[in-house]
């Protein structure tokens, strides 16, 4: 026992006092970026481009780290950036991640660097906005970039830099993300041994942090359902056999799933409805209906549950309205699982550059991130930094058209993410 204590002393004291003897030095550094940082957050924000699209983002972002001598490529899983700094003496080799992707939203801010551009998704006029962040996840790790170069001589080993594009999804028929990044090789050549992510919160108070060891976001997955019904005159139903009745009463089974079957003491799970397509005139009960939806799961278990019995469920329902179904259940993004010993020997990173009070530990959430899938192959931690104008209401959430962000909480996430890297290389 009087060993354990030990241990955990030293690692403590190390990594104060490692910790402090280049702490000034960050601190001085990030201040003297933090305007740089947020000039480059309002030029991707102005500039934003969907998944797989991010050619003039790529170039930008690979121009600035070639000016500052670090080894770059370009074109990874068709638009991403990869750079690499070799420290002054050898080492482990540590990765930090940024998403670059924009969203098919409208922007409805008015914001001098408002977001204008427009274009066609699946089919439809809309404007693209970055309106999850990432446009500071990007100029954050640029930042990162910048101060690091300049302490080659406390950096033992090397710091993989990884812009990645299509979080948000691949377009249909495309990879894309994460996935494709480690399939083109990028945690190779060099290897590496440990991801480190951020996530700005638009309803976390800048100067802020929150974390969760474990599961800290969920699992996805896509689900469509056929129904295959009779069709016939909407004056005599008796004649046919009704997709939508039958998908409604499918819906309501799935639900049951949620509420009346699944442990929601372990963890939390959604089963949502996001799509139904069935019919084409009043007074016609048409001949099939298409249901889509997603599906939410913090553990692999409760996952597995919930696909069999909606396995189970959907054809069975079908079949006691004299109509028939099928489902499918795609692969999404699995759960955002932080390693749970490099995230209690990584807190006091945080803690220290946030202070004690200002990092939280939060409950897990249902929206889901591909960096689980760096986490999948090496140790990896995720954290959410605070975006949100202190004393003020979200004006939007994520994904929203009102989306907004305090950029005053930017240059915490340079701090953090520097020293994470090195406190990591050097411990």
């Amino acid at each position: 026992m009087k060993k354990s204590i030990l241990f955990v002393f030293c690692v403590a004291t190390f990594f104060t006092v490692k910790g402090q003897s280049y702490d000034a030095k960050i601190n001085k550094l990030s201040a003297k970026i933090e305007s740089k940082v947020i000039e480059w957050r309002r030029h991707f924000h102005q500039n934003p481009e969907l998944s797989n699209r991010e050619f003039n983002t790529a170039k930008y972002i690979a121009k600035h780290l070639r000016k500052l001598g670090l080894e770059v490529q370009v074109g990874v899983a068709k638009t991403g950036v990869v750079a690499l700094l070799k420290g002054n003496k050898p080492g482990k080799v540590v990765a930090l991640r940024a998403d670059i992707d924009a969203l098919p939203v409208t922007e409805r801010n008015n914001l001098p660097f408002k977001s204008l551009v427009k274009t066609t998704f699946n089919g439809k006029e809309t404007g693209v906005m970055h309106a999850c962040g990432h446009d500071s996840h990007i100029a954050i790790l640029m930042g990162v970039a910048e101060v690091l170069s300049k302490m080659k001589n406390e950096i033992r080993g090397s710091v993989k830099f990884i812009f990645q594009p299509a979080e948000e999804g691949a377009p249909k028929g495309e990879e894309g993300g994460a996935e494709l990044m480690i399939k083109e090789g990028v945690l190779m050549n060099p290897k590496v041994d440990a991801i480190f992510g951020l996530h700005i919160g638009a309803g976390i108070d800048a100067g802020t942090i929150a974390y969760k060891p474990g599961g800290t976001m969920a699992a996805s997955q896509t689900y469509e359902i056929n129904v295959k019904g009779k069709q016939a005159h909407g004056s005599r139903p008796w004649k046919g056999v009704d997709p939508i009745v039958t998908s409604a009463q499918i819906i309501n089974g799935l639900q049951t799933i949620i509420s009346r079957e699944s442990e929601l003491t372990k963890e939390g799970a959604v089963i949502t409805v996001g799509i139904i397509n069935a019919g084409i005139r009043s007074n016609i009960i048409p001949e099939s209906a298409k249901i889509v939806g997603t599906i939410r799961t913090l553990d692999y278990g409760m996952q597995a549950f919930i696909n069999k019995r909606m396995k189970e469920m959907v054809p069975a329902i079908a079949k006691a309205h004299r109509a028939e179904a099928t489902i499918e259940i795609r692969k999404g993004y699995p759960i955002t699982y932080n390693n749970l010993k490099l995230t209690s020997e990584m807190l006091p990173t945080l803690q220290r550059f946030a202070k004690k009070e200002n990092v939280k530990l939060v409950d897990a959430r249902t929206g889901a991130e591909d960096f689980s899938f760096f986490q999948q192959k090496i140790p990896g931690f995720y954290f959410f930094l605070g975006g949100k104008h202190k004393g003020k209401e979200i004006k939007g959430g994520h994904h929203t058209p009102d989306f907004i962000l305090d950029e005053s909480g930017f240059v915490l996430g340079v701090k953090t993410m520097t020293a994470l890297a090195l406190d990591y290389l050097n411990k």
